[in-house]
């Protein structure tokens, strides 16, 4: 170690003085600067969780930097308007966790065909996935809800659940960071240890995947979790909806009055979403650079 210090110390001697100070004086600018975006970033985060500890009367007056101490007077507002908190917490996060499993799991299944097996018409079956991928939702809209009208299964989880199986991004992605990432050397010796194929991909292909699949699953379950037409197409009763469904109704007359407690029911929202991301954030750089070569 102190050979390896000292190697650093000459090597920075050997560089003019001159360039020291321009080096030095860019990373300063560019750490300024991401301050700044951070920063810019967390605001209307901070001013949403300001607004849910303050006043109706206090909110009219202007914007805020400092809490205020209604905090728990709007929460029990949400309680005694009969906020469904909980019952909409739980079926956001089955959908979601759900939906995204599914989408992880086929998505890199899939993928994984693509590099470990060479079959006739395999490019064309990849490029109609990148041709999927350019499809708007939208389009389908329609015909999938009388899809779903005509099976019997309106007003359940399974359409917003099931078809997560079929991702084209997801798919897509996988398929990138197996490019940069996949060993062919690893899957033949299992094969000659006698693994079948799901259980080569089940034990020996999944776990090198961790690193795509919690950046993916990072962006599967905000995705799924603010997910409004999808629900509100699909579901029809109260106890089902979701939490964007139910924030819908901090805009009826019976919640607009209190821009306290509306300001709490949005904070509520998206705290979840905030520990997913704390909880996977590490694994966002090294999901995404996916081609930076073999690990």
């Amino acid at each position: 170690m102190k050979a390896e210090t000292l190697i650093k110390r000459e090597a920075r001697r050997a560089v003019p003085r001159g360039q020291r100070i321009k080096r030095n004086a860019v990373q300063a600018l560019i750490y300024v600067l991401c301050i700044l975006m951070a920063l810019l970033c967390l605001l209307p985060l901070w001013l949403l969780f300001i607004d849910a500890t303050r006043s109706t009367t206090q909110i009219n007056q202007g914007m805020s930097l400092i809490p205020s101490k209604y905090f728990f007077i709007n929460f029990g507002t949400l309680m005694e308007k009969d906020f469904p908190v909980l019952r909409t917490f739980f079926n956001s996060v089955l959908i979601s966790f759900s939906s995204t499993a599914l989408c992880l799991y086929f998505s890199a299944l899939s993928a994984y065909s693509f590099v470990a097996y060479r079959y006739k018409g395999q490019k064309a079956v990849y490029s109609f996935i990148l041709v999927l991928m350019m499809i708007p939702g939208q389009l389908s809209m329609i015909g999938f809800y009388k899809l779903v009208v005509d099976m019997n299964i309106y007003d359940t989880y399974i359409p917003l659940i099931i078809p997560a199986i079929a991702a084209p991004g997801g798919v897509f992605f996988f398929k990138q960071y197996f490019d940069a990432n996949f060993s062919k050397e690893m899957v033949e010796a299992s094969r000659i240890d006698g693994a079948s194929e799901f259980r080569t991909f089940n034990l020996v292909v999944l776990p090198t995947l961790v690193p795509a699949l919690a950046t993916n699953a990072i962006f599967g379950i905000v995705s799924s979790w603010n997910n409004y037409m999808g629900p509100l197409m699909l579901l029809s009763t109260t106890e089902k909806f979701t939490f964007p469904m139910i924030v819908q109704l901090l805009k009826t007359d019976r919640y607009n009055t209190d821009l306290g407690a509306m300001s709490l029911a949005v904070f509520i929202t998206i705290v979840p979403l905030l520990a997913i991301y704390a909880a996977f954030s590490k694994f966002i750089i090294q999901g995404v650079a996916i081609g930076g070569g073999k690990e």
